[in-house]
């Protein structure tokens, strides 16, 4: 995405605006507009990184990532791993054996199993939620445990950092 077409357009706004104030508002514009270029676009990239944490949030365990190559910021959608890859472990692994298979190209890492003992009532509410967004329970409870600890992680990184925000998974 290029950021550049954007400040643009604000820079043509404060041109416009400054016409309408006579020359000496045409001088203040041109002097302030290389300066808050680089302001315009890190206000920007802030509303990119918030419009990707709250995406994130919506796709969990889904991800979408914010990407600055070349100074030029852009969104990745990593989707969610296959189901299918939770629910088949092969019958060659042993009792004991509690890994599953990597998900994907390789490239997701590892994948574990968790034994979970719920109260029935529980289980059932959890079996409900997810029949109504066709999801099968291991895919809500996976989404419910990365959309809740993504929102702690994200307060925690603010107030300890001051408010910068990472977002995203790391490989």
């Amino acid at each position: 995405m290029n950021l550049s077409v954007y400040v643009d357009s604000i820079r043509r706004h404060l041109a416009v605006a400054a016409d309408a104030g006579g020359d000496a508002a045409r001088e203040l514009a041109d002097r302030l507009t290389a300066p808050l270029e680089s302001a315009v676009r890190l206000v920007l990239l802030d509303a990119l990184s918030a419009a990707a944490d709250e995406m994130t949030r919506e796709l969990a365990p889904g991800t979408v990532e914010l990407r600055i190559r070349g100074g030029d910021p852009e969104l990745v959608v990593i989707p969610a791993p296959d189901e299918a890859a939770f629910d088949d472990i092969s019958p060659s692994q042993s009792a004991g054996d509690t890994r599953l298979p990597v998900v994907g190209d390789g490239d997701d890492g590892a994948t574990a199993r968790l034994n979970l003992r719920l109260p029935e009532t529980l289980k059932q509410r959890i079996e409900e939620a997810a029949h109504r967004e066709g999801l099968s329970s291991n895919a809500w409870l996976l989404r419910a445990a990365a959309a809740a600890l993504g929102s702690d992680a994200h307060t925690q990184r603010r107030s300890r950092r001051g408010g910068d925000r990472y977002t995203g998974w790391v490989r």
